[in-house]
């Protein structure tokens, strides 16, 4: 006789990042969610209408992923996904609220992104939204990066990856449409 199958509910999918309460700030400033939980190294997002949310813990060894990836590279374990109905506004709001694209974008209707840690999230418009969905171009992209530059704030790219003066750097390859 096979045990019933226990009842298993998804609470959260927890993120780590060198500091808990700062990565929920921008998830919350993001995505307008609220904390229902917050301790010393941990707090939990939930969404307003209910269902399963975010959870963010301090993990000081945290290391960023690199996407997409080169053999040795810190994989991606997971991305979050986000739909939204119009693309372009999307990518203006996270990026206003500390977001940055990613250079690379393997899909028309799909924007990658890197939270302020570097945890890669998708932007997508829903296949059944009227319209063709519109295209950042890489002079966006450009004018983006310039901008972060001149506050004085670092890409995930920048961080990550060695620059293109170290002689030590691998080439890197990007294989379309996928984050790992």
């Amino acid at each position: 006789m096979t045990a019933p199958h226990p009842i298993l509910t998804l609470s959260s999918t927890v993120l780590d990042a060198p500091e808990a309460a700062e990565l929920a700030g921008f998830y919350r400033r993001l995505l307008g969610w609220e904390p229902v939980q917050e301790e010393p190294g941990w707090v939990k997002l939930l969404p307003p209408g209910g269902g399963s949310g975010l959870g963010f813990q301090t993990s000081k060894p945290y290391v960023p992923p690199v996407w997409p990836a080169s053999p040795g590279d810190q994989l991606t374990m997971l991305h979050l996904d986000f739909e939204v109905a119009d693309l372009e506004s999307a990518v203006a709001h996270a990026v206003a609220e500390g977001a940055t694209p990613a250079e690379f974008q393997p899909q028309r209707d799909v924007r990658v992104m890197f939270d302020p840690v570097g945890h890669p999230f998708c932007l997508f418009v829903n296949e059944e939204a009227p319209g063709e969905p519109p295209a950042i171009s890489p002079e966006w992209v450009a004018e983006q990066t310039r901008e972060m530059a001149e506050q004085g704030r670092v890409t995930v790219q920048d961080a990550v990856a060695p620059g293109p003066s170290d002689p030590a750097a691998p080439a890197r390859q990007a294989e379309p449409g996928t984050l790992s």
